[in-house]
């Protein structure tokens, strides 16, 4: 029961500090070129919800050291998630990801 609280608090903090960013980002964003802040902060949260659903468990990063890892006759990386995380792809994907797609859309609604 405590992996599941930890990863639902984690999917929490990642909610909370990707919601603060696009916050930030879109305030600086109408600031400068003006326009309405609620449909760009939707627009900004399903793009960004988007993107994490797309690289949240790291397949990106692991893509671009096959090479390296392969030189130094390193084993492919595991698929489960490492350095403290609880949450793997799916989790963030599930947990992440589709509520700030959820959230950008009742905005722009």
């Amino acid at each position: 029961m405590s992996t599941v609280v930890r990863g639902l608090r984690e999917a929490l903090v990642l909610f909370v500090i990707a919601a603060v960013v696009i916050a930030v980002a879109v305030g600086v964003w109408v600031a400068v070129a003006g326009g309405d802040f609620t449909d760009r902060l939707g627009f900004s949260f399903m793009l960004v919800g988007l993107l994490i659903g797309m690289t949240g468990d790291l397949t990106l990063s692991r893509i671009g050291m096959l090479d390296a890892r392969s030189a130094f006759g390193l084993a492919p990386e595991r698929d489960d998630a490492g350095g403290g995380r609880v949450l793997t792809g799916v989790g963030v994907f599930l947990f992440v990801s589709v509520p700030l797609i959820v959230v950008g859309a009742l905005l722009i609604a």
